[in-house]
């Protein structure tokens, strides 16, 4: 099979043929139909995360956001069966410890990225296997194509998991989206569609501009205002409810920090980079003062799929509306390139492989 493939960090992944995977006996096969490119390949392609031992090895297939359909079925899976259509969450959980018991498979320790780690190769290819696949894998409703359901990948979930499972965000509070890529539009959409408020934030207007497409009640440019912290506090009437860091950055975090009325929640969505290696300094003292709390989020736990699903299928979110491109397999090497300048807007999704 195909399959793109890091093998120099920061250089052209490469395409190669690979070893079709075969199911593992918990496991299934499943045929690629679309992947979304996201911002966590390109943090994966330029090997960060060395500084938390989370680089992607090299010879890693990259690809963390598939939909498609199953081909092969282990021995002992009991509920997925040839043919079925499909979902795989890219935080694969074991389905056994407390963790994944409890509904939190997005962090269980025996679990696996997909993607991102040696023996989870991802699905930059035609084919990726899933381990544990009764509790992994997804059904996918007819309603749902695989284009929009690669969109919803990662960066839906993960922005539902953040703003309804962390955050709980209630209808009418305001949440500030500090950064609009992936990730960041997709948190717009999910707060609307949950009854709150958003201010987007960006330095670029066609972000900005497909925010407010997608429901932002008010944009922040700020490359253009002198503070942004005041111009969110000024626009939700004091401040923030709930504040985003969808990029990872000191100064997004900063900002979002900055922004926040008292008791608020700051969320911490976007990965680090080389600026930053994990650690950005934060303001502890005004947390304190103001009683703020800090979550982080991670994906979702694949058996509360269910919960965005329901709401693509009652036409309250629409995930197709963010995919900006559809792009064959040998384009990935350059499209992740285009984001290292932020040259990429919404969501882009290879459906040929």
């Amino acid at each position: 099979m195909r399959a793109a493939v890091v093998r120099e960090y920061g250089e052209p992944l490469e395409i190669e043929e690979r070893d079709r995977p075969t199911a593992p006996p918990d496991g299934v096969v499943v045929e690629v139909e679309a992947c979304g490119i996201c911002r966590s390949d390109w943090h994966a392609w330029q090997g960060h995360g060395d500084w938390v031992d989370d680089r992607v090895p090299r010879g890693q297939v990259l690809g963390h956001e598939p939909a498609g359909h199953v081909v092969d079925v282990g021995a002992d899976v009991q509920t997925i069966a040839e043919g079925d259509r499909v979902a795989v969450p890219f935080c694969l959980g074991d389905g056994t410890c407390s963790y994944c018991h409890s509904g939190r498979g997005n962090v269980c320790p025996n679990g696996t990225a997909l993607g991102f780690e040696a023996d989870a190769p991802g699905a930059f290819a035609e084919f990726v296997a899933v381990p544990a696949a009764d509790y992994n894998l997804v059904p996918l409703p007819e309603s749902v194509s695989p284009t929009a359901m690669a969109a919803l990948g990662c960066r839906y979930v993960t922005a539902f998991h953040a703003l309804e499972h962390r955050a709980a965000i209630g209808a009418g509070e305001w949440l500030a989206v500090h950064g609009c890529g992936g990730v960041g539009l997709s948190a717009v959409q999910v707060a609307r569609a949950l009854g709150a408020r958003v201010v987007a934030i960006d330095v670029r207007e066609a972000p900005l501009a497909k925010a407010r497409e997608l429901g932002a009640d008010a944009t922040v440019d700020a490359s253009t205002v002198e503070d942004t912290a005041t111009a969110v506090r000024e626009a939700t009437d004091g401040g923030a409810h709930v504040a985003m860091d969808a990029l990872g950055s000191r100064t997004t975090a900063r900002d979002a920090i900055a922004g926040l009325r008292r008791a608020g929640r700051y969320l911490q969505v976007g990965l680090t980079g080389d600026d930053d290696h994990g650690e950005i300094p934060l303001p502890t003292d005004a947390i304190a003062g103001r009683e703020l709390s800090i979550l982080g989020a991670r994906g979702m736990p694949p058996t509360r799929y269910d919960e965005v699903l329901s709401l693509v299928a009652g036409d309250r979110l629409d995930p197709g509306a963010l995919v900006t491109r559809e792009v064959p397999l040998d384009d990935v090497p350059e499209r992740l390139a285009a984001m290292t300048d932020f040259e990429t807007v919404g969501v882009e999704v290879v459906t040929e492989f």
